[in-house]
């Protein structure tokens, strides 16, 4: 049997398959066994002998096979043979030779022949030995085959699939096709109208024909709810969707299920069974996942699930590596899908260029808008795209918003309106601020910006909160829109105009129901602004952002007997605020919440006026004027921010008032208030913290130490803790402040040694020597220090029992460690890169617990310990860039749970030990650019290992399974099957390590 496919892809076709064949020999079994199999997959098959009406056989027949996508020839005996050889076919020897033979007379049998040979030399099957001739497995393969050649000529001619082929081909690594492991489900989530539906789509189209059932469900958030447009109970929507998938993927359209318990146990039943890939589409509720793909499912299905919401993924146990967000589209894939909308093309019309950017840029690589504006402004001449254009700034796309408000409609209430709050005032604020002030407000903000991130409704990117330009344009159309002309209705204020007329209309304030007001200050005169604030008696938060000169006059100064604030304010932001202390009218028993940054404020209150902010929980006065602070009249604050306030000569704290402290800041705040407060807060707070991070900075504007010559030092402690704080939402729960200039570690030690629960401690900067007492630390895990100019470690350091981390890294000055380094028992992590010392202790040896051994760049070392051997459960051991390092000591082979061994740029090691094949775990070899120009042959052993060296050396060994050459052109590896994922970055990361080296080399 033989088949051919059609060329062209511009053509329309009638039929998938044109089948052919001829006799009763065939007919009734396997020709119609095939097309009854092709039937059922939904392949539109033309079958000769059937489907031709009488009196138009031939010009019927050849417009059929015209009309046909690929073609089938079913070779048998009335029709060659079923059973004979392709070499008969192609020679015409045996049983087709002798049926030619009997047609020798015949002018045509010329042409029968060279169509023969023709057909003889088509990739086909030859059924005898395929399936070893068990003809329904024959047919499987075929039929199989068929639907895979159909779906790629379907992809490949889907003009509208933009920017699709990177995305399945992620999606495709998480599907593992093929493989017959535990059932997987795969997530794929995004904000609406990005293309989550198009990508399962594309996906199940390609690989579905890889199953022995399927079934595609699309919108199942609204089939959950809805039937035939009525609105139906969940149960009924649930049971419904559980028929559907049934019938589906058990062929059987009469499938009837009675309740959503008798699906699952009917689900549990049948599909343990069958192979299957299911599609659900728009899953907006765990319960849906329950109800639909349980734990039934046959080994190999895979199971992928389109949602907004990435909370009801992992509610349902989908992996988090197995769940995938869909990517905008890039400028370039934005214009080639606009293209096709619009214009029918991949590129726009000339004349058109500019304005399809423009419509690109307002799209933001959102799918939906862009194929929405496309068909809209199809055939339109280009002064009806401007006006479009122009009506966007104002109107937005209702078909956009639409689509996007499902997300917002499923919030409770109050994470809606902490959206709205993003969406018109933090997006691009840092997350600490947003929570701050949504926690001012009297949100739970950090369980609610999850919320909001995991329905796809924002991004957390860097500390930062990010929102979609269309997500952004919904929030703002919500707010504005019932009320469009009319301000004083809105709940939120942003745009200067609507600020401007309601604040020069003598009672529009007054009316305002608006909670919450943002402006840059320089676009709008702050006078009128602060003139008109204490009427809006509704106004729960205030951000204002302004310069320094805002328009007031430095002997600005407020009415005392006018209301400037209103007293229901919560939370009140103004950079620069321009008076020396708050308005005496000003009532703040509401404000949870106060930030003046850069301020002229000298005092919160005048003339000693105590008015207590019961309820003030954030404080941030960095770079202000500030001189005193009494801490007295804020008995809960949690978190107070001074850095920069170089003017502060007191801080007053009466005791009792730091109890609720969890974060205080006065870097760059004088000496004398710094220590104050910190012997304070020493038993409140720093005793229980349990990371420090100390910055260390060479004072050169100040006289070296006459006794020493030593450099006068400025230390800056960072404290904090490891968790953040589950009651208040602040991530960051600690201490950051200055240290008096100094020449030693010594003199501010008991700044940090007193505390009894450090687990974390860094020094980053030029200290020359690290204190004695390190031994006082008890609990320490971890010790880092990083580009400091110390040269030995103190001994004290090796009875910290519980240490499991020790990183020195670009201390290039240090020169040797402590002698008894295997006093430190529980040691998992040594790391020494770019020290320079010549040797390691040999106590090293004793580090029985050592997982990871990290030389990188000690250019000084040249040879290791003799039985470093003895370090059994090392996992991965560094020597990159030893450029001094001689021999690899023998011992090595004998450590049992290395996987990964990294030696390039040690150009003077020249081999490796002959017995390193019993190193039967590694799995990853770095030997490039190294002095090695032969491998040992125990190497043929270590099944699974890659190695990277140069391409001439690996070459040469014939157990090279496979090799490929590095996007660098210098490294080449090894091929095995992969061990681990890990493996995978193990590469990757050699690679960048490589690529980093060159471009220092250069």
């Amino acid at each position: 049997m033989a088949s051919s496919s059609t060329s062209s892809n511009q053509k329309s076709y009638k039929y998938h398959v044109f089948l052919s064949f001829r006799g009763e020999d065939t007919r009734k079994n396997f020709v119609d066994h095939l097309y009854a199999s092709l039937k059922q997959k939904g392949i539109h098959t033309f079958r000769d002998n059937e489907e031709l009406e009488k009196g138009k056989q031939i010009g019927q027949l050849f417009k059929a096979i015209e009309e046909s996508r690929i073609l089938i020839i079913v070779f048998s005996k009335k029709y060659v043979h079923l059973l004979l050889e392709p070499n008969d076919i192609r020679h015409q020897t045996g049983p087709v030779g002798s049926s030619i033979a009997k047609h020798k007379t015949n002018k045509q049998i010329k042409e029968w022949e060279k169509a023969l040979e023709g057909a003889g030399n088509l990739v086909g099957w030859d059924l005898k030995n395929i399936a070893n001739g068990h003809e329904a497995e024959a047919i499987n393969q075929i039929v199989k085959e068929i639907s895979l050649k159909l779906r790629s000529i379907h992809l490949s001619n889907d003009d509208n699939l933009i920017g699709m082929d990177h995305r399945m081909r992620d999606l495709e690594l998480s599907l593992g096709i093929g493989l017959n492991d535990k059932a997987r489900m795969i997530g794929i989530k995004g904000m609406g109208g990005i293309g989550k539906t198009t990508l399962a789509r594309a996906i199940f189209d390609k690989v579905s024909s890889h199953f022995e059932g399927g079934s595609f469900v699309e919108d199942v958030r609204e089939l959950s709810k809805k039937k035939g447009g009525m609105e139906i109970s969940k149960k009924e929507g649930l049971r419904s969707l559980q028929e559907r998938i049934l019938s589906g993927v058990l062929k059987d359209e009469n499938m009837r299920v009675g309740s959503v318990h008798d699906g699952k146990e009917l689900m549990r039943m049948r599909l343990p069974y069958k192979k299957v890939l299911l599609v659900l589409d728009d899953v907006d509720d765990a319960e849906q996942l329950e109800a639909l793909a349980g734990d039934w499912f046959k080994v190999g299905s895979r199971i992928i699930i389109t949602t907004r919401d990435e909370k009801v993924l992992l509610a349902h146990g989908v992996n988090v590596k197995w769940i995938h967000d869909v990517s905008l589209l890039s400028d370039e894939e934005a214009m080639s899908l606009l293209s096709r909308y619009a214009f029918k093309r991949y590129i726009p019309d000339q004349g058109y260029e500019e304005l399809s950017s423009e419509v690109v840029r307002y799209a933001a690589g959102l799918p939906l808008t862009i194929k929405v504006l496309g068909s809209h402004l199809r055939g339109e001449n280009e002064v009806v795209w401007r006006d479009a254009l122009k009506r966007l700034e104002t109107i937005p796309s209702r078909e956009t918003l639409e689509v996007l408000e499902i997300s917002y409609n499923s919030l409770e209430d109050d994470h809606k309106e902490m959206f709205l709050d993003v969406a018109c005032f933090l997006k691009g604020f840092p997350e600490e601020y947003a929570i701050r002030t949504l926690d001012s407000c009297g949100f739970r903000a950090t369980y609610g910006l999850r919320i909001l991130e995991q329905r796809s409704l924002i991004t957390i990117l860097n500390g930062r909160l990010g929102m979609h330009d269309k997500i952004e344009e919904l929030g703002k159309n919500i707010v504005r829109r019932s009320h469009p002309h009319e301000p004083n209705k809105h709940s939120r204020l942003w745009i200067r105009e609507e600020i401007e007329e309601l604040f020069t209309d003598d009672s529009g304030a007054e009316a305002s129901t608006c909670i919450g007001l943002g402006l840059v200050l320089k676009e709008l005169s702050p006078e009128i602004i602060i003139k008109r604030l204490g009427n809006m008696s509704k106004l729960k938060y205030l951000i204002l952002i302004g310069d320094g000169d805002d328009c007031f006059p430095c002997n600005w100064k407020f009415d005392q007997a006018k209301q400037y604030f209103p007293n229901s304010l919560q939370y009140l932001h103004w950079n620069n605020y321009p008076g020396l202390f708050l308005p005496q009218t000003f009532r703040p028993n509401n404000l949870v919440g106060l930030g003046l940054p850069g301020s002229r404020i000298v005092q919160l209150w005048e003339n000693g006026e105590r008015k207590v902010l019961k309820k003030l929980r954030f404080l941030d006065l960095r770079f202000s004027n500030l001189r005193t602070l009494d801490l007295g009249m804020t008995p809960n604050l949690e978190q107070v921010v001074l850095n920069g306030c170089q003017d502060l000569t007191e801080i007053h704290a009466p005791s009792g008032c730091l109890e609720r402290l969890v974060y205080v800041n006065l870097v760059g705040c004088s000496w004398p208030v710094s220590f104050s407060l910190s012997k304070q807060l020493e038993s409140l707070v720093l005793l229980s913290l349990h990371k420090l991070f100390v910055t260390v900075e060479c004072l050169e504007e100040f006289p070296r130490d006459s006794t020493n010559n030593l450099p006068m030092l400025r230390l800056e402690f960072q404290y904090s803790k490891e968790q953040p704080s589950s009651t208040t939402g602040i991530h960051s729960k600690g201490v950051v402040l200055d240290i008096q200039p100094c020449t030693k570690l010594e003199s501010v030690s008991g700044s940090f040694f007193g505390l009894q629960h450090l687990r974390d401690l860094t020094f980053h900067g030029c200290i020359p020597e690290v204190p004695n007492d390190l031994d006082q630390l008890k609990c320490l895990e971890q010790l880092t220090l990083y580009s400091t100019h110390i040269k030995c470690l103190p001994d004290s350091l090796c009875m910290l029992k519980n240490l499991n981390s020790l990183k020195l890294k670009d201390c290039q000055h240090l020169q040797e460690l402590p002698e008894n380094l295997d006093w430190l028992e529980n040691l998992e992590e040594l790391s020494l890169s770019s020290a320079s010392i010549r040797c390691l202790p040999d106590s090293i040896c004793m580090l029985i617990h050592l997982k990871s051994l990290q030389l990188e760049s000690c250019r000084s070392l040249e040879k290791l310990p003799e039985d470093i051997g003895q370090l059994e459960c090392l996992e991965e051991l560094n020597l990159t860039e030893c450029t001094s390092l001689g021999d690899i000591p023998n011992s090595i082979c004998k450590m049992k749970c290395l996987r990964y061994f990294h030696l390039p740029f040690c150009g003077q090691v020249q081999k490796l030990p002959e017995e390193f094949g019993n190193l039967k775990l590694l799995e990853g070899l770095n030997i490039a650019f190294t002095g090695i120009c032969h491998l040992p042959h125990s190497i043929s052993s270590m099944d699974g290992l890659r190695i990277l060296g140069s391409t001439s050396l690996i070459q040469s060994y014939a157990f090279a399974t496979e090799i490929g050459t590095s996007e660098y052109g210098t490294l080449c590896y090894i091929k095995a099957e992969l061990r681990s994922r890990s493996t995978k970055n193990y590469l990757k990361r050699s690679f960048a390590d490589h690529k980093a080296t060159d471009t220092r080399s250069a």
